[in-house]
């Protein structure tokens, strides 16, 4: 689903730092998989690479069999928002407008639905992430897994192949975290689509398919959490 080869970011300066350094790896579809590492490895650069949120400075990362270098950045903008949904730890949900017309956002900006239809999926998706009844509530109005449940089904709206999320429980209880991370495996299990997360969590990583470790911008797979075997 997602392949990259020989890939590295490096921010070009009077001192130059490599954020990724020559990744290649591959996400199958359908699979959970969790990137480890300690802070300050390039986890989240990893995810924003594959996520196709900023531009590999070498190396080459192809979506669902379609090589993105050098897709300007309408192309790009595009291509993510029709093929890719994204978590992120603080929601980034839209404070002005109910939790209903923050899932809708996408669809309608997507434009393959009529507004009505954009309507009718966001509540679909609400109700089937178990917030019925909080549709027209603004996020501040809801808990923190909640809103964490809209962030899901917002990255949900457009059915994207690959969902991409950079520690989605970093800021939930123990309780909503579980909630988050069996909502992100359930959707491997039951529609095929692909998850790939950022965690420090432990508890979260035990359910992944495959965990990746990464450490200062290279693959690592011996690096290990504690609290994980």
């Amino acid at each position: 689903m997602i392949r990259m080869e020989h890939v590295s970011r490096v921010l070009h300066g009077e001192v130059p730092v490599t954020l990724v350094d020559d990744v290649s790896l591959q996400i199958e579809r359908g699979e959970f998989v969790c990137v480890m590492g300690p802070s300050g490895s390039g986890k989240s650069s990893l995810l924003y690479l594959l996520g196709l949120l900023d531009v590999p400075s070498s190396g080459t990362i192809w979506v669902d069999g379609q090589d993105t270098t050098g897709l300007d950045d309408d192309a790009l903008g595009d291509f993510r928002l029709s093929r890719l949904g994204y978590v992120f730890q603080f929601h980034f949900l839209l404070q002005e407008f109910s939790v209903l017309d923050n899932v809708a956002l996408p669809i309608r900006k997507l434009g393959r639905l009529t507004d009505e239809a954009a309507r009718a999926r966001a509540s679909d998706l609400l109700d089937q992430f178990g917030l019925t009844g909080q549709h027209h509530k603004r996020p501040s109005q809801l808990s923190g897994g909640q809103r964490q449940r809209v962030a899901i089904a917002r990255a949900m709206a457009n059915e994207p192949l690959v969902i991409l999320a950079d520690e989605p429980t970093g800021n939930l209880d123990s309780v909503a975290s579980a909630n988050v991370r069996d909502m992100l495996r359930q959707l491997t299990r039951e529609t095929n689509r692909s998850v790939v997360a950022v965690t420090h969590d432990a508890s979260f990583a035990s359910v992944a398919d495959r965990r990746i470790g990464i450490v200062d911008g290279r693959i690592d797979m011996s690096w290990r959490p504690d609290g994980l075997a």
